[in-house]
């Protein structure tokens, strides 16, 4: 059976209960439960079909990829995707691109696995907070709230994590720690 996969960074506790306080707070104000289906994270790989009975090879192939170092990731402030997607932004940081670049890149020729984002739009590190189910008139109250308020956190990055949709939910299936 086909089994829905995407690959991310989780940020840490308690920074992840915040992000999710962040994303509940929306949801209760303004009725944009889209975000809450997923923890925090930083989108790698894009969502992608893969068949359940062979997810012990898309783990060894996890397993099996390595990067050469954990580095810094800094979130700065909110901003938008108009007029459907809000997000806390991710400060561009080539340790990052890099890691997006060499996943992706090892996914594909080890599994044949593409990423979307490789033919649409490029990687964009963000940690959205709402977006799929936002109206417009919606969204651009919730962008007047969040537009000038000022967001700033750092985490050190030493994993990846691969996440699996389990009953209408992304959850972290498998963390996975740098290795050299």
């Amino acid at each position: 059976m086909l089994q829905k996969y995407f690959i991310a960074i989780v940020p840490p506790e308690p920074l992840l209960s915040e992000i999710q306080n962040i994303k509940q707070s929306i949801s209760d104000n303004y009725q944009s439960k889209g975000a809450l289906r997923s923890p925090g994270h930083i989108t790698l790989h894009m969502p992608f079909s893969f068949d359940e009975s062979k997810e012990n090879k898309l783990i060894e192939c996890l397993s099996d990829f390595k990067f050469k170092t954990q580095f810094p990731i800094s979130l700065n402030n909110y901003d938008c995707f108009e007029p459907r997607v809000i997000f806390i932004n991710v400060e561009e940081q080539t340790e990052l691109f890099d890691l997006q670049r060499q996943l992706v890149s090892h996914v594909k020729r080890h599994l044949n696995i593409f990423n979307q984002s490789d033919d649409m739009r490029g990687f964009h590190p963000h940690i959205t907070i709402a977006f799929r189910d936002l109206k417009k008139a919606v969204f651009y109250k919730i962008w007047e709230t969040f537009k000038g308020k000022l967001y700033y956190k750092s985490f050190s990055c030493h994993s990846f994590c691969l996440l699996k949709y389990n009953d209408e939910r992304w959850e972290v299936h498998k963390e996975f720690l740098f290795k050299t």
